[in-house]
């Protein structure tokens, strides 16, 4: 078992303050009633001090013993016992088998010099049964006789009230009301002084070790049983603990709830009286006196005197805790009750509820968990936290402070293990659709529901569907974006739906068939003429899937083309209607119109040009033209028509594209020509015929265009367009140049070639044979390939490939 510190030894009385130098004077007995601390010595004296207790900024304690008198009692013999008596300001004092009065400041006895006689050990009831509050019940064990006496002691009095004989003579006694619990010299019993009835409990043997009796509570009591166990025992003689396991020579024992604390010769043990388990070791050694004085327990040696300062229960329990140890701090925190006032008990044991929770969590102990945040009622939000991005942006939740658990999120719990962090997942869905419909989620039903949604959509849960179709709070913003990150198209329809927005429904339903993953479309595939005429209702979504169909999978069908492009048609002209438009700017519709007009080649040409025509939309109809060929009259709508030159330009570049160099520079030279016919009488065309050529010189043949220009117009106002004209015309023939000399330079090389190869020796035999025909020589005339093989002249003529070679031959 690991140890928990669950007591500091803290040194209140040093040996010098007690005794000076006297060697052979040794403590006793101890008393502490408050802050008065009382030692009796083995020379007759009683020493009184006053302890001062002082709480550390480190969280330790320190004790000062201040002393304040002693007195000698007028015996040489040792002062056996020391029993305070507050209510009386009395100190009983047993010295030398007798009982004296003595008062608790002044250590005088009393006037009347009551005292008791012949007494070898007494207790004080501290469950008194009669109710006069200025008396003291005492049991008295008489030293020679095998009789216990019970005596009421009054300030200045004493008087008998009881004597009861016993089979053995008694060693120890303890009393509780009218029981009395005693050590005799061969067994412990219970005893009702009151009836004189008995009940043995078990044997032991007091010549092998000191008896231990000691009431520990209400009609309860701690004794030292055989085999080192520390049994507990009630008035009616039955056990209600299971014992603690002590070593063999205890020597004397205290309690400090929840701990029975035991002394031995070289060790002091701590036990839990709640799961009978040893908590902590202290070496002490030459101990000889352990005592609990209202919650203060003292341990002395012969020459010194010690204080167990408990640490607080919290402390003790955040300390179990932490070391994982959840059952024992549970256990010790049921256990505080006692301790703790009731409302701040019920705070600290749902905390360390929720705190265990989550230690169960991280060790995957769900159940466990589970049980605990309910029963710690778990703000079930502090649970959703450690999974990112689930809850909602709007949510006002902050964690605990300080905080229940050491996790930034569910990452660093599970160290980033996926499976680990799956079950975690898993887990979170079945709390949150438990706790969804309990008193856990008032306040926050929004936040789980959410939660609960983006967790089902992430793992691809059946259940997401079943909690959109029924009654939920998911937020509409947070959830829509969450399911549309994760593809659930038709969840994202039925959650609008649900919000009675039932036209966004169908439109984002439509992703259901546009937006699936690949492998699902192939696997299920929908007929998309099916899906338009289910869309038929809806122009958005029928919109939306038709783009799919024509933009992202590029289907080859003319019917789509032409009713995306009649679609966006009819949505310009409801837009050119309205009373709100402003012909300035293209609208988003039109400008995927003139897009689509553009890049395709599969709708029907005419009949959109019957539906453009007359509906105002030159650009569009500069588009159809061009489709069907028409240059001159595109250019015409959009020079005449529209009166845009730069609509123009953008034309001759579109109509041109792909089409090679001499078709741009046919549709420029159109485009001028229509600038200069205008003449004096549209000057805006001759400016627009001066920024055609300026900002696009190379598209046009500069002679040609000489030609056509007005004798008017000054080399100054062309300046831009001469220039680039000369440009080119120079780079072009530079260029040529620079090929023609490279074409030289390559040629030179192959030259060098030829002449490096017919500068070589070949010898021929009549024995060389034709690599081609296998036939020898019969001329010296022959054709050699790179390779080295020699053919015959009219064997090259008939073959180009050398033979034995991947390479085609070269004749040289």
């Amino acid at each position: 078992m690991v140890n928990i510190k669950a007591f500091t030894l803290v040194s209140a009385v040093e040996r010098e303050l007690l005794m000076g130098d006297k060697e052979r004077v040794n403590i006793e007995c101890v008393e502490c009633c408050g802050r008065n601390l009382y030692v009796g010595t083995s020379d007759g004296f009683i020493y009184h001090f006053l302890l001062e207790e002082k709480a550390l900024p480190t969280g330790t304690t320190t004790f000062t013993a201040t002393k304040q008198l002693h007195r000698h009692l007028g015996f040489k013999k040792p002062v056996s016992e020391l029993r305070a008596a507050s209510a009386l300001d009395r100190l009983l004092v047993l010295c030398d088998s007798c009982i004296s009065l003595v008062g608790m400041h002044s250590l005088e006895p009393v006037p009347s010099g009551a005292r008791i006689k012949g007494a070898s050990t007494f207790a004080l009831n501290e469950n008194p049964v009669g109710g006069d509050p200025f008396c003291v019940e005492v049991c008295i064990l008489s030293v020679k006789r095998r009789t216990i006496q019970v005596f009421l002691v009054y300030e200045d009095r004493v008087q008998i009230v009881k004597e009861v004989s016993t089979p053995e003579q008694p060693l120890a006694v303890a009393v509780d009301g009218h029981f009395l619990c005693l050590a005799l010299s061969t067994q412990y019993i219970i005893l009702n002084y009151s009836t004189g009835l008995s009940q043995d409990l078990f044997p032991y043997c007091s010549e092998e070790k000191r008896p231990i009796v000691k009431r520990i509570g209400r009609q309860e009591f701690l004794l030292a049983g055989p085999g080192g166990l520390g049994m507990f025992a009630t008035v009616a003689g039955i056990s209600q603990r299971a014992p603690v396991h002590w070593s063999e020579n205890v020597i004397g024992a205290a309690v400090c709830f929840p701990y029975v604390l035991a002394l031995d010769s070289e060790f002091i043990t701590v036990h839990s009286m709640l799961d009978q388990q040893q908590k902590q070791t202290l070496p002490f050694k030459e101990g000889h006196i352990l005592q609990d004085f209202e919650g203060r327990v003292i341990v002395a040696t012969s020459k010194g005197v010690y204080i167990l300062v408990p640490l607080p229960l919290e402390k003790q329990i955040q300390d179990l805790l932490a070391s994982r140890r959840v059952e024992e701090a549970l256990v010790l925190a049921k256990g505080a009750r006692r301790n703790i006032p009731k409302e701040k008990f019920q705070v600290m044991y749902k905390r360390v509820l929720q705190q265990a929770g989550f230690i169960q969590f991280a060790q995957l102990q769900f159940l466990e968990a589970k049980e605990l945040f309910r029963s710690g009622q778990l703000d079930v939000r502090e649970l959703i936290s450690l999974h990112p991005f689930l809850l909602p942006t709007s949510s006002s939740f902050t964690r605990c402070h300080p905080p229940l658990h050491e996790y930034a999120d569910l990452n660093q719990l599970t160290q980033g293990d996926q499976e680990k962090m799956a079950k975690c997942k898993r887990f979170l869905m079945s709390y949150l659709n438990e706790v969804r419909s309990t008193e856990v989620a008032n306040g926050y039903k929004e936040d789980i529901d959410t939660a609960l949604l983006k967790l089902y959509a992430e793992a691809d849960h059946d259940s997401l569907l079943d909690l959109l179709v029924t009654e939920n709070f998911c937020l509409l913003t947070d959830s829509a974006a969450w399911l549309e990150k994760h593809r659930k198209y038709f969840a994202l329809g039925l959650l609008y739906h649900y919000n009675n927005q039932d036209a966004t429904a169908v439109q984002v339903g439509v992703q259901v068939f546009t937006k699936r993953p690949l492998d699902k479309q192939q696997k299920n595939s929908f007929n998309p003429d099916d899906v338009i005429s289910c869309l038929q209702k809806y122009p958005t979504a029928l919109v939306r899937y038709l783009e799919h169909l024509v933009v992202d999978r590029s289907e080859q069908k003319a019917e789509y083309h032409t009713h995306l492009a009649v679609l966006y048609l009819e949505e310009v002209l409801q837009q050119r209607a309205a009373p709100s438009h402003s012909d300035t700017t293209a609208t988003e519709t039109q400008t995927k119109l003139r897009r689509l007009l553009q890049k395709s080649d599969l709708y029907r040409v005419h009949f959109l040009m019957e539906r453009i025509r007359g509906a105002g939309l030159p650009v569009e109809r500069a588009i159809l033209h061009g489709k069907l060929g028409e240059h001159e009259q595109a250019l015409r709508v959009l020079v005449h028509e529209l009166g845009d030159p730069a609509a123009a330009e953008d034309y001759c570049l579109w109509g041109s594209e792909g089409r090679g160099a001499a078709c741009r520079q046919h549709l420029f030279h159109t485009l001028l020509t229509m600038y200069l016919q205008a003449g004096p009488a549209a000057p805006e065309l001759a400016v627009a015929a001066v920024d055609l050529l300026n900002h696009h010189a190379g598209e046009f043949d500069a002679a040609q265009v000489l030609q056509l220009l007005p004798g008017s117009w000054s080399v100054q106002l062309l300046h831009p367009f001469l220039t680039g004209a000369m440009r080119g015309s120079i780079h072009a023939g530079r260029t040529a140049q620079v090929a023609l000399g490279l074409a030289r330079s390559e040629n030179l090389l192959y030259t060098a070639d030829k002449m490096k190869l017919k500068g070589r020796a070949i010898r021929l035999s009549d024995q060389k044979l034709c690599q081609l025909c296998q036939h020898p020589f019969t001329e010296p005339v022959f054709v050699r390939y790179p390779n080295g093989g020699l053919v015959h002249p009219h064997c090259a003529a008939s073959r180009h490939q050398a033979p034995n070679s991947p390479s085609p031959g070269t004749r040289t």
